[in-house]
């Protein structure tokens, strides 16, 4: 056991081996598996999820976290020093501090209220829709602190409900179950977010992730500049974001594509929502085979928007990966118009951002096209990019002229 010398905090101790806890020091979060001295620490005594003090070789300690014996990443450190238990206290101490950063950016409460280890709460995300909270716990940890997590979103938010989405893909590293209900409250179907001046409907539980992508906002407001009068394609559209944004900026007519039916009738009724189904049309479709048949029949537009999901899950993945990001952006550059503006994006956090924009150069040269990048894009400020945890890094893009050569 550790302690912080007043007995306040009594946590198992978990032992690095000596000089693992450079990168814990440099400010990392992490602690992997073959960095513990299981000799003094065996990871197989500790239950999934459990609270501990994260010591150094010689026992002095780094901070207070919590460990997943079954994941490659073992740990998560979430208070450095031994001053703070990991209860609801902390948490709405951190809740409280993430929220002063986003009543600055926005005069809305629509935002990423908390984004994992930026935030200093790794595993855990909380997107804000006014007064419904939707969380997300990717580790074992944050999934054994629900209750604490509850308590500090009622002490400092007061939401009229909250909802746990626990579906993503990554939870099935920590051995948890995917599965959404409502933590607390009522939610009554749909939630609204405004943005733009807009307002889109969606489903918190039913829909992806946690039911809105607040990471491209800022790339989306960038679009002023290169739709109005535009004809525009969004592909990969889900519930019409990037579309409906670039009519209201003045676009003539948009298309959306997506490949799911209940995200194509959502793109409609959000049309019909805010006025622009004169101007926004939804097709559902495979995006590569969308963008092949208008290519078969000679359609052109002023503006491609690409917003794929991630190609490259995992690192081994790069290779497949990139290529299918060359293929996307070199069908997308064969239908617009001679002066076309492409806007390409990657959420894929092993797709390097030079790696990207080299696709998009070798699709072009193939094509006998010349591109200049306009603009890169990058996640949203609600979103922070914590400067020793290159993994919170993850969305990139650009605003791309196509030429002929």
């Amino acid at each position: 056991m550790a302690t912080n010398g007043t007995e306040d905090i009594e946590y198992p101790a978990l032992y690095l081996k000596r000089g693992e806890d450079a990168r814990l020091r440099a400010g990392h979060l992490w602690v992997f598996a073959n960095e513990v001295d299981v000799a003094r620490s065996p990871l197989a005594s500790f239950e999934a999820g459990e609270p501990c003090a994260i010591l150094d070789s010689r026992g002095r300690p780094l901070g207070v976290g919590y460990v997943n014996p079954h994941s490659l990443i073992c740990a998560r450190l979430v208070s450095r020093g031994l001053d703070h238990a990991l209860d609801s206290s902390l948490l709405a101490h951190r809740l409280n501090i993430a929220l002063a950063s986003r009543e600055r950016l926005y005069s809305e409460p629509f935002y990423r209220l908390l984004y994992g280890e930026s935030d200093f709460v790794p595993g855990l995300t909380l997107d804000r829709f006014n007064d419904v909270i939707v969380a997300q716990a990717t580790t074992a940890g944050i999934e054994r602190l629900k209750p604490h997590i509850e308590s500090a979103v009622r002490k400092v938010l007061n939401p009229r409900a909250m909802v746990w989405k626990n579906d993503a893909g990554i939870r099935a590293l920590e051995q948890l179950p995917s599965y959404a209900d409502i933590a607390f409250g009522e939610v009554s179907a749909p939630l609204i977010v405004r943005e733009g001046g807009l307002e889109f409907a969606l489903d918190p539980i039913g829909g992806q992730k946690t039911g809105w992508f607040y990471d491209q906002r800022a790339n989306r407001d960038a679009l002023a500049s290169f739709v109005k009068d535009a004809r525009v394609l969004d592909l990969f559209s889900y519930l019409g974001a990037w579309g409906l944004r670039a009519a209201s900026m003045g676009a003539s007519e948009v298309v959306c594509v997506d490949a799911s039916a209940p995200a194509v009738t959502a793109i409609e009724s959000n049309a019909r929502r805010n006025g622009l189904a004169d101007r926004v049309g939804a097709e559902r479709a495979d995006a590569f085979e969308y963008l092949k048949a208008l290519r078969e029949r000679r359609e052109r537009f002023d503006v491609v928007i690409l917003d794929p999901p991630a190609f490259v899950k995992r690192k081994k993945d790069l290779k497949e990966g990139a290529l299918a990001y060359r293929r996307l952006n070199e069908l997308a550059m064969q239908v617009l118009s001679r002066d076309g503006i492409l806007v390409t994006c990657s959420c894929s956090y092993h797709m390097p951002r030079e790696a990207l924009l080299q696709g998009v150069q070798q699709g072009a040269q193939h094509l006998g096209r010349n591109v200049q990048a306009l603009m890169s894009l990058q996640q949203a400020p609600d979103h922070p990019v914590h400067p020793a945890i290159p993994e919170t890094e993850y969305l990139k893009g650009f605003a791309c002229r196509v030429l002929p050569a």
